[in-house]
C-alpha cells in the first residue's frame, strides 16, 4: 500500500497516509490515458467548418470551350476545382468528431494517471485548504509553500475562496472529485490534493 506525507498550507509535514491500492498503485494502462486524451480533445471540436465542392459553387454549368481544336486542355467547367472560384475537392463538412469510451475505460484510465503522479512524487496531499477570503496573494504562498507552483488543485467539495483565489494564477487549475480527467491530471506538473478530497476519490474509482 503506497504512502505518503500530508501536509498542511505551510507546508510542513503533519502526518502520513495510505493510499488504496486500486486506485494509487494499478497498473498503468498508457494506451487508455492515449484515449481518454483524444477523447477529451476530440470532443471539445466543434465540428462546424465547411466549403463547397464544385457541384455546390454557382455557375460553370456550360463547357468552357469546345473539347478539341483549340490547343488548350480540355476542360468541363469553370467551376473545377484546378479554376480560381472553383469547388474544393473533398471539401471540408460538418462532422461529430467525438466518440465514447466504456466507464470501466474510463476509471481505469484515471487510476493510471493518478498512479503515475504517486510513482513520479508528484502527489501533493494536503490536510485542508481553507482560505478565509478571496486572495490570489494567499493562493500562491499555499501553493510555493507546498512547491507546486503549476499545479491541478483538488478539492472534495465546493470552495469559492479558493476556486477563485487561483483562477488567474498562471499554470495552476481547480477541480472537485467529480470533475477530474486524464488530460488535466497528466498536463498539470503536480497534483495537489486535499485529504478529503483523497477519500472521495476512493470511494468512487476503488
Amino acid at each position: 500500500m503506497a504512502n505518503v506525507s500530508v501536509y498542511n498550507m505551510e507546508g510542513k509535514e503533519v502526518g502520513k497516509l495510505d493510499l488504496n491500492d486500486v486506485v494509487w498503485n494499478t497498473e498503468v494502462n498508457e494506451h487508455l490515458m492515449h484515449m481518454a486524451v483524444v477523447s477529451q480533445l476530440a470532443n471539445k471540436r466543434q465540428g462546424t467548418q465547411s466549403a463547397k465542392t464544385r457541384s455546390e459553387v454557382s455557375g460553370g454549368g456550360r463547357k468552357p470551350w469546345r473539347q478539341k481544336g483549340t490547343g488548350h486542355a480540355r476542360q468541363g467547367s469553370i467551376r473545377a476545382a484546378q479554376w480560381v472560384g472553383g469547388g474544393m475537392i473533398f471539401a471540408p463538412k460538418p462532422r461529430d468528431y467525438s466518440f465514447k469510451m466504456n466507464r470501466k475505460e474510463k476509471q481505469a484510465a484515471i487510476c493510471s494517471a493518478l498512479t503515475t503522479k504517486v510513482a513520479e512524487e508528484k502527489l501533493v496531499v494536503v490536510d485542508s485548504l481553507d482560505l478565509k477570503e478571496v486572495k490570489t496573494k494567499e493562493m500562491v504562498k499555499v501553493l510555493g509553500n507546498l512547491k507546486a507552483d503549476k499545479a491541478l488543485v483538488v478539492m472534495a467539495d465546493k470552495n469559492d475562496n479558493v476556486a477563485l483565489s487561483a483562477r488567474n494564477i498562471q499554470g495552476v487549475r481547480t477541480a472537485l472529485t467529480n470533475t477530474i480527467n486524464v488530460y488535466d491530471i497528466l498536463k498539470y506538473d503536480k497534483l495537489v490534493v486535499t485529504k478529503d478530497a483523497v477519500a472521495k476519490i476512493e470511494e468512487v474509482y476503488a
